[in-house]
């Protein structure tokens, strides 16, 4: 018997765990190479993770609903194809010194040394290919105890960062510390939990209540929607002692109402916000698409018009377009950006995602409104990818949608500033000194403080106004 076990591997951008939504086969099922195995559900999508080698399903190591962590034990599956004669020993637990996953990009996908025949998958998982590949050193990963381990990693040029948990990684990063940076106190050098909270003054808050990324997961169809917390509160008739009123139901956050709760909190703890806005005048911008719809057959959607004034914007007052980084030593790094990737929020039925158009600056407004739908599409069917919901450097949020005036939207953090859009309304206004009828918007702009003062912001938002109120002189400038 050879028992081949697939660690869960970083699904985009250091994630450090997914919950596992569903598995697609069960223990004793024959598998082969990139057979889809089950769903995972990150901070960022939701993910089909496919198989990496062929044989008998051995074991599944978690549950649906639970949290999976990067690096541990994911499926275990039987390649000899014969029957075990005993049952395979648990994992042990990872040996000190070993090196983190994020040295070991190639982590359940490289064959042992001992096997000659590539069994590595071609597939791709969001920039992570599952074929093998030969370590370029004998530095390995030591087997877990009776299991051989598909995991191994090539030796690098520098002194690997000594991290054996993932929520250590976690700690540090949702605290803007870098962990190169951080001296371990543990054997060898190894970081150590204690180690990170040290950098920043606490050791009461747990890891798992730290931040996720600010952007939520995507939707996803129902019967894909993993299983809820249990409603104890509901099943035992619980009395609310604060109030006194019977409970109607109570369960723990998780999935993507989770990932929405920490990252809002992430943004209103770490960004000094501050919020402009004005009244825009859009009738004559509604005219020209109209126009622009009655000689083409289509137009751009409104949205998109905005979206290009605001990019254009951005390219004239830079500051909003960055972040800000707090280092290891409190110190603060603010990053400018030369391009946009325009993120957008989009209600689904699981939650706000924010899709990113990348390179938004390369592109006219027809093209900004098609990348819009489309990527609003795969979102709320759950298919986005993590590329497609992060990295945006800027937002623009249309809550004009839910016919609401206005909203001081919440930053999305790490970004420095997200435009509102209002539902546009006839209302009387003043023009050349006579009151008529127009369509009016309400603009908000909320920014981080500390990377602009008001009249950045003030200037911004007053250049995507007039460009709505005289769209035809503003297509001089763009």
């Amino acid at each position: 018997m050879s028992i081949k076990t697939f660690l869960l591997p970083d699904l985009g951008e250091g994630l450090t765990e997914a919950e596992l939504v569903r598995w697609m086969i069960a223990e004793g099922d024959a598998v082969i190479v990139d057979q889809p195995i089950a769903e995972v559900e990150t901070a960022k999508s939701l993910v089909e993770i496919p198989c990496p080698f062929e044989g008998v399903v051995s074991t599944l190591h978690g549950d649906a609903g639970q949290m999976m962590l990067v690096d541990e034990p994911f499926i275990s599956v039987n390649t000899a194809g014969d029957q075990p004669t005993e049952e395979a020993p648990a994992p042990a637990e990872p040996v000190e010194g070993a090196l983190s996953y994020r040295d070991e990009e190639l982590a359940g996908t490289q064959k042992p040394e001992d096997t000659d025949e590539d069994e590595g998958s071609g597939n791709v998982l969001i920039g992570y290919g599952t074929g093998a590949s030969k370590p370029s050193s004998s530095r390995r990963r030591r087997p877990r105890s009776g299991i051989t381990t598909a995991a191994a990693s090539s030796e690098t040029s520098t002194q690997a960062v000594r991290v054996i948990n993932p929520l250590v990684r976690k700690l540090a990063k949702e605290h803007s510390i870098d962990i190169r940076t951080v001296r371990g106190t543990g054997p060898e050098g190894l970081v150590l939990r204690a180690d990170v909270e040290a950098l920043f003054g606490t050791h009461q808050q747990p890891a798992d209540a730290l931040a996720a990324p600010a952007v939520a997961t995507p939707a996803a169809a129902a019967a894909l929607v993993a299983v809820p917390a249990v409603d104890t509160a509901a099943q035992s008739g619980e009395t609310d002692k604060r109030t006194g009123l019977p409970v109607a139901s109570s369960q723990m956050l998780s999935g993507v109402r989770k990932t929405i709760a920490t990252a809002m909190s992430t943004s209103r703890r770490e960004i000094p916000e501050a919020t402009v806005w004005v009244d825009v005048d859009v009738t004559k911008l509604l005219k020209l698409r109209g126009k622009i719809k009655e000689a083409a057959g289509q137009a751009p959607s409104i949205m998109a018009l905005i979206s290009r004034y605001a990019v254009a914007g951005l390219q004239r007052f830079p500051e909003l377009n960055s972040r800000i980084e707090v280092l290891a030593d409190g110190s603060l790094r603010h990053t400018v950006f030369e391009g946009v990737n325009l993120g957008f929020a989009a209600q689904t039925d699981r939650g706000l995602v924010v899709p990113n158009v990348r390179g938004a600056h390369k592109l006219n407004a027809n093209e900004l409104s098609a990348e819009f739908a489309r990527l609003a599409g795969i979102a709320r069917e759950g298919k986005a990818g993590v590329s497609e919901l992060s990295g945006s450097t800027f937002t623009i949020n249309n809550y004009g949608v839910f016919n609401v005036d206005g909203s001081a939207a919440i930053i999305n953090y790490p970004e420095a500033a997200i435009l509102g859009l209002g539902r546009i309304v006839e209302k009387p206004w003043v023009v050349n000194g006579k009151i008529k009828v127009r369509s009016i918007c309400e603009l908000t702009l909320s920014f981080d403080h500390r990377v602009c003062d008001g009249g950045t912001a003030a200037g911004f938002l007053r250049y995507v106004a007039d460009a709505m109120t005289d769209p035809k002189n503003a297509l001089a400038t763009l």
